[in-house]
């Protein structure tokens, strides 16, 4: 009986065990009647590096739009997202293990922070080298639809991930 029992758990449990994950885009995070926030403009006049860099060391600039609305659909689907790290907290090893995952490179330090709704507080046991911090990664995990607010911002959605790895544009 208990072997019966066993064999019917694995049978039921073995398509929770191959699920692929969904790939999600940015956007898709945006509710339909949302308009995406415009990212910040590129800096082309290198003669205000250094004036950029001096606001490094200023206060965090405000984040844009702390109320903006989430996808309450998304929550507990398994999704594979790409995206640049933000580090919260790393290991004496100098691995993150908590970040925020942002669409774009430099978003919540060098620019002011993505709405939450564009921003997912991840923590892992896998952790990322500090030194990999400026490539995409994807990220894969269950995503929930839940607020957490950081130091650096506002995210719309946490993830606990499960994998985390280079980002290689699947049109390649």
């Amino acid at each position: 009986m208990l072997r019966a029992l066993l064999a019917l758990s694995f049978i039921v449990a073995l398509p929770l065990w191959a699920a692929e994950p969904r790939e999600l885009t940015w956007s898709e995070m945006l509710p339909a009647d949302t308009a995406p926030a415009a990212p910040p403009a590129a800096m082309h006049d290198l003669s205000k590096l250094a004036d950029a860099l001096a606001a490094e060391s200023g206060p965090a600039a405000s984040q844009q739009s702390v109320a903006a609305p989430v996808v309450k659909a998304l929550d507990g689907q398994l999704v594979k997202l790409p995206g640049y790290i933000v580090p919260l907290d790393v290991t004496e090893e100098g691995r993150v293990t908590e970040f925020l995952l942002v669409p774009y490179y430099g978003a919540c330090i060098h620019v002011p922070p993505p709405p939450p709704n564009q921003i997912v507080h991840v923590k892992t046991e896998l952790g990322v080298m500090m030194d990999n911090l400026y490539q995409p990664f994807w990220i894969e995990g269950p995503l929930r639809v839940e607020n957490t607010s950081t130091d650096l911002a506002e995210a719309g959605y946490q993830m606990d991930a499960s994998k985390i790895y280079p980002y290689e544009s699947s049109e390649n």
